[in-house]
């Protein structure tokens, strides 16, 4: 063989040779490095910050307890670092809290950080969002809302106000119109619509389930439940929820009688919570948009108020397209009745509900009442009120209370409802006529039996 073809053989044989040698040691060198990183993070600077006291970058010890034996929903987990999102917290070693350019967070000893929830560190709650940063201002949780500064700290005496917009007699023409305003604007509103209506606009039931909004019903044909049988009530329901099934897949969750006008053995019958109001705009009557705005920007929206209007006249909805994104500007959250219901911590009964006011609940007058809820979603059973027992025979309030409208909760009661729960006039001014028969002219006629039962067999 060549000599030179022998040398070059050996020349190449050596240097894999080198290459494997120095590999082999390229490898121990970085297990080292591993083996010392994981000693001295996971091992040694958890003892020196117990032994030491845990020097925050605050100087102070802070070390939160995670309580697991809880099941709280709104509590906070422990959250380990990994990732491409954590990056910002790697470096960190020391217990307590840190900051960078996303915000404030908080690292354990375990080298874990809070996310996703609510944490009381040093005897202040707090609240971090999904990537581990304290949140500030309103944080919503399901249906309820927590008010926390600008230090994080959590302020139980914010309370965001609430109020239940609803929308009879549709759906109609300019119902979509209503739903687009409804879903820019992240607000929610309940539609008692009638029956006959929902075949003719099939698309809206199913839009208003989509952008969250509450479907109810308001019957078949704006039939007066108390001139019929139980059997034909039970029908005017019935019917309309096989036409909501239809078009969307479920049954009305809430009803609302024609002119307001039910009882116990009604509520029974249709066995759907049954809803009025506390504000009545009369957009039917007044049929000017201007107006209506100003029914509702300048009439009782004390949190719980139940607000009425009608989706099946334009300027009702021209109005509430405008005054829809004021009213958030405000403060105030626009919830279905039943998400009020929830973040009220009512358990909904077969009974009539008029508003979710603070000086309602003080009477115990709203049926299903649990007590208040805290961060952790548990209740104060010493609070309850009212009844639960679901048969419509809790002491329901109209929203007038002794008829004097003491204005305990800082409003006037404006629903024309005198003390024996009857209004006034004589009439239901709801849209509709008096005679058992919907008229969409917008005119009202005296209801003859001037009498509202609230389903605890008072009038």
């Amino acid at each position: 063989m060549d000599k030179r073809v022998l040398r070059e053989r050996m020349r190449r044989k050596k240097r894999q040779m080198m290459i494997r040698h120095y590999t082999k040691i390229g490898l121990y060198v970085v297990g080292v490095i591993l083996a010392v990183v994981f000693v001295i993070r996971g091992i040694i600077i958890p003892i020196a910050s117990h032994i030491g006291g845990g020097e925050s970058s605050s100087g102070k010890t802070v070390e939160a307890q995670a309580d697991t034996t809880q099941a709280d929903p709104n509590a906070a987990v422990r959250q380990p670092l990994k990732g491409s999102s954590d990056t910002d917290k790697v470096g960190t070693t020391t217990v307590g809290w840190h900051e960078d350019a996303n915000g404030k967070w908080y690292q354990n000893a375990d080298g874990t950080y809070y996310a996703n929830g609510f944490q009381d560190i040093d005897g202040v709650t707090y609240s971090f969002d999904e990537n581990g940063y304290m949140q500030t201002g309103w944080v919503s949780k399901g249906v309820n809302d927590y008010y926390f500064n600008d230090d994080g700290s959590y302020d139980p005496t914010q309370k965001r106000p609430m109020l239940a917009l609803t929308f009879d007699d549709g759906p109609g023409e300019y119902t979509q119109e209503l739903l687009d305003c409804l879903e820019e604007n992240n607000a929610h509103a309940t539609f008692f619509m009638l029956g006959q209506n929902v075949s003719a606009y099939p698309d809206a039931p199913k839009r208003m389930l989509e952008i969250g909004c509450e479907i109810g019903s308001h019957s078949w044909d704006h039939t007066q439940l108390t001139t019929i049988d139980l059997d034909a009530v039970a029908k005017q329901f019935s019917d309309t929820d096989n036409a909501l099934i239809e078009a969307c897949g479920q049954a009305a969750s809430v009803a609302r009688a024609p002119y307001g006008d039910g009882n116990t053995d009604i509520y029974n019958t249709v066995a759907k919570p049954f809803f009025m109001w506390s504000l009545d705009t009369e957009d039917w009557k007044l049929m000017d948009a201007d107006a209506d705005y100003d029914a509702v920007m300048n009439g009782d929206l004390t949190d719980g108020s139940i607000i009425l209007m009608h989706d099946i006249h334009q300027p009702s909805v021209q109005a509430a397209i405008r005054f829809i994104p004021e009213l958030i500007a405000k403060g105030y959250k626009l919830v279905t009745v039943s998400e009020m219901a929830e973040a009220k911590n009512v358990d909904l009964q077969y009974a009539c509900y008029v508003d979710f006011w603070q000086s309602t609940f003080d009477r115990g007058e709203i049926p299903g009442y649990q007590g208040t809820v805290s961060t952790d979603g548990t209740s104060d059973s010493s609070d309850t009120s009212g009844d639960s027992s679901g048969d419509g025979s809790s002491d329901v309030s109209d929203g007038s209370g002794d008829g004097s409208g003491d204005g305990s909760d800082g409003s006037d009661v404006s629903d024309g409802s005198s003390d024996d729960g009857s209004y006034d006039d004589g009439s239901y001014d709801d849209g509709s006529s008096g005679d058992g028969s919907y008229d969409d002219s917008g005119d009202s006629e005296d209801y003859s039996d001037d009498s509202v039962d609230y389903g605890d067999g008072t009038e």
